[in-house]
């Protein structure tokens, strides 16, 4: 569905000159700086996936969005998307994607929001027939009906994102694109947004990137994801095998049927002990080295245990160790 091999983006900017006549001079220079937003990524993305595009602030996540989506083009490599390039075949592919850009809307803001509706439909001379057979769907999915006559300018933040949501899939694409989808919401509008993209993602197979520094968004949605920092992807796969490259410890805390003696040491190097309260004892393990099961019957030798507690390592320590 997407393809990107070897995607690289510069932007060149005149270098500054010092002093008093400085901006002349940087104004009549011709002495340009290179910056390298995104150095030669590779990666494909298969229909109906779920993908988290993650990274810090100024890594190239939203300049390659913009480079899949045919906005910005490309310094070199190359990318398709459904067996077309973006940049050469702009209009056939835009057909195929809805895109979504969290910080900016792509409604018209002093429109009532279904004369924004009307709008994209016309330019994507969609029957009107079809036009409202489709937002009926999107009405009832994002409850658009109790504010679809406002003007966009006075929605509230959540309720923009889900006309904004509305507006990118009113042309029913096969693939979505979004940047930031659920930033500055309160937990009921992230709530809701998530269970909407779960829904469109499993139930009708759109193929989704994401991209977010909400770590909520990426363990609850995505069944991948794909880490890039400076430019370069660090990492792509399964959460689980993001975790299990970092090694983070896992925590388990055990309760034992009577008062263990103070464990000055436990019964393996591999097991490290956190905390000691009565009954209870925490330690932490590495599951790459120590499997739970074994874990435990080590464990075991220090009484009859009672109950069992796991934690798994926080998401977000994880993804700061890729960083």
């Amino acid at each position: 569905m997407i393809q990107v091999t070897d995607l690289q983006k510069q932007f060149k900017t005149l270098r500054k000159k010092e002093g008093a006549a400085g901006g002349l001079r940087t104004l009549l220079s011709r002495d340009y700086q290179v910056k390298e937003a995104v150095g030669g990524i590779s990666f494909a993305i298969e229909p109906g996936e779920f993908v988290g595009y993650i990274g810090p602030n100024g890594a190239g996540k939203s300049t390659t969005i913009k480079m899949l989506a045919g906005i910005l083009h490309p310094t070199s490599g190359t990318v398709s998307i459904c067996g077309m390039s973006p940049h050469r075949e702009r209009r056939r592919v835009t057909r195929r994607l809805g895109v979504l850009f969290g910080q900016r809307t792509g409604l018209w803001w002093d429109l009532p929001v279904k004369d924004s509706y009307d709008i994209l439909a016309a330019m994507y001379g969609q029957d009107n027939r079809v036009k409202e057979t489709r937002l009926a769907q999107l009405s009832e999915l994002l409850a658009l009906g109790e504010f679809i006559d406002t003007p966009v300018r006075k929605l509230s933040l959540g309720q923009r994102m889900r006309a904004d949501i509305a507006a990118a899939l009113l042309h029913d694409p096969d693939i979505l694109f979004l940047d930031e989808p659920t930033i500055g919401l309160d937990m009921i509008a992230k709530r809701s947004i998530r269970n909407f993209l779960k829904q469109i993602n499993c139930e009708l197979g759109k193929t989704i990137l994401l991209t977010t520094h909400d770590m909520d968004d990426i363990e609850q949605l995505c069944k991948r994801v794909m880490v890039i920092n400076h430019g370069k992807l660090g990492f792509d796969g399964s959460i689980d095998r993001l975790r299990s490259r970092i090694g983070l410890p896992t925590k388990i805390r055990v309760c034992y049927a009577s008062q263990v003696p103070p464990c000055g040491s436990l019964p393996d190097t591999r097991l490290q002990l956190i905390s000691q309260e009565g009954r209870t004892l925490t330690i932490s393990c590495n599951r790459e080295e120590l499997s739970a099961m074994e874990a435990l019957r080590l464990l075991e030798q220090l009484g009859i245990i009672e109950d069992v507690h796991m934690e798994e390592p926080d998401f977000e320590d994880i993804v700061h160790q890729i960083y």
